[in-house]
């Protein structure tokens, strides 16, 4: 009995399309390249994007069909942004970061808290105007975020006790410069995936890939 429900062989003219696809996806990245205006040019990181599509498109089309693979792999085509419909000539950018930490050492977030706390009070000769941590990792993160800018905390993380996780960094192509706290309130909404120049992500799961692809016994 045949299974129903089991997805439709691709013909063998739709894998020669989806070839075709990618030869014209290929001059198309390649014209991008050659007109480039910058080096973050959304022309080119469109056809990337439309070229890793069609990558994917015929690579599985040609395992289906053939149980063959291609012999060439694009970065990012399998989580890859949406094309990019922002903008040719953004007249203004947002820059949207995220950080991911684990509180693993406690007791060493809240002895440095405690310290830079202590140095407030010394400085203002105000007793009440300075925070007590006690043992609350609450109110030594606020001390420590209070303190020290994201980016001096990330490269100490581990001297405040955290652990790095994932990360991200979106670059946001934008029409005009918003009214000064018009987004105060919901800062992160108005991400549009379809606005993003750029993004630069790091996570352990990509060290983890490239020690698969590394060993032998993965496969």
């Amino acid at each position: 009995m045949s299974d129903a429900s089991a997805p439709a062989q691709p013909t063998a003219a739709e894998v020669r399309a989806a070839a075709e696809a990618v030869k014209a996806a290929l001059d198309r990245h390649l014209e991008a390249v050659e007109r480039r205006t910058g080096e973050d040019d959304p022309a080119v990181y469109a056809a990337f994007n439309a070229l890793a599509a069609a990558a994917e498109a015929y690579d599985e089309r040609l395992y289906d069909r053939y149980d063959e693979v291609t012999p060439f792999e694009i970065p990012g085509a399998d989580d890859s942004m949406p094309p990019y419909t922002g903008p040719d000539e953004p007249n203004a950018l947002s820059v949207l970061i995220r950080r991911d930490y684990a509180v693993v050492e406690p007791q060493r977030l809240l002895a440095q808290a405690q310290r830079i706390a202590d140095l407030d009070r010394d400085e203002t000769a105000d007793d009440t105007s300075a925070a007590v941590v006690g043992a609350s990792v609450h109110a030594a993160l606020g001390v420590l975020f209070g303190e020290f800018e994201p980016d001096e905390i990330a490269s100490r993380h581990k001297e405040f006790g955290l652990e790095e996780g994932d990360s991200t960094l979106w670059v946001s192509a934008t029409d005009e410069l918003p009214e000064p706290g018009e987004w105060l309130s919901t800062p992160f909404d108005q991400a549009d995936p379809e606005r993003v120049v750029c993004r630069f992500d790091v996570s352990a799961v990509f060290d983890e890939e490239d020690l698969d692809e590394g060993d032998p016994d993965s496969a």
